[in-house]
């Protein structure tokens, strides 16, 4: 497990902690929050767990945080629960709920159209998860272009991207005559090649040099 600070992050202890220790995950909405504390409970000790609500009829939004005492117990969890929970370091606190949602929705919660996969449906008390409307307006595909001012080193960059779920292959190409990288990355999902996008654009890699991370034409119909 590799965790990543963001140059954007702020310094104070407490931010870095909050960064570090609490996760986001996607639930059936039934779950409660004994429910939630008793299937990432294996994995480290929990400071809390707590349920996204309508605010207006109380009704879960299917999405909830549980927080560990150790970043590495929250590095564990995000490693080895079940796929279908979509576990991410949570966003720190003072970015309100309603901004994560949206950004969790957009970019970790979409379904390829093909069979109408949903999430959870590999287990039988999943199968009522309902999917989400929400549309994202840029074009986009399961697969992306990273560029980079220095070469890239196929093991690194796979084992960077591999981070997200569901990478297919990583093929680093480089220019001899400008000594810059590219490579083309394709994951199983569109889900995926968005939220790789969205946490690895602009990544420093290595320190000082800034990834480029753009969509690339897969031959799917883009609006799906």
């Amino acid at each position: 497990v590799f965790i990543a600070q963001s140059r954007a992050s702020g310094s104070h202890r407490d931010v870095e902690d909050e960064e570090l220790t609490r996760i986001f995950v996607m639930i059936p909405k039934f779950y409660t929050e004994e429910d939630l504390r008793e299937k990432f409970k294996m994995y480290g000790d929990i400071e809390y767990c707590s349920i996204i609500k309508n605010k207006t009829t109380g009704e879960s939004k299917g999405l909830g945080y549980v927080r560990y005492l150790k970043p590495s117990q929250a590095a564990r969890a995000i490693e080895e629960c079940d796929r279908g929970y979509r576990a991410i370091l949570a966003e720190p606190k003072n970015k309100s709920s309603e901004s994560l949602e949206h950004d969790y929705y957009s970019n970790n919660a979409r379904q390829e159209p093909r069979g109408n996969t949903l999430p959870f449906c590999g287990q039988p008390e999943f199968c009522s998860f309902e999917k989400n409307e929400s549309r994202i307006q840029e074009s986009v595909s399961k697969r992306l272009s990273v560029v980079s001012r220095l070469p890239l080193i196929q093991e690194q960059l796979f084992a960077l991207f591999d981070l997200v779920p569901g990478l297919e292959y990583c093929d680093v190409q480089r220019d001899p005559h400008t000594n810059s990288g590219y490579a083309v990355i394709q994951y199983s999902t569109a889900a995926s090649a968005i939220y790789a996008k969205y946490k690895l654009h602009g990544f420093e890699y290595p320190p000082g040099n800034r990834l480029t991370v753009i969509f690339l034409e897969d031959g799917n119909d883009s609006s799906e």
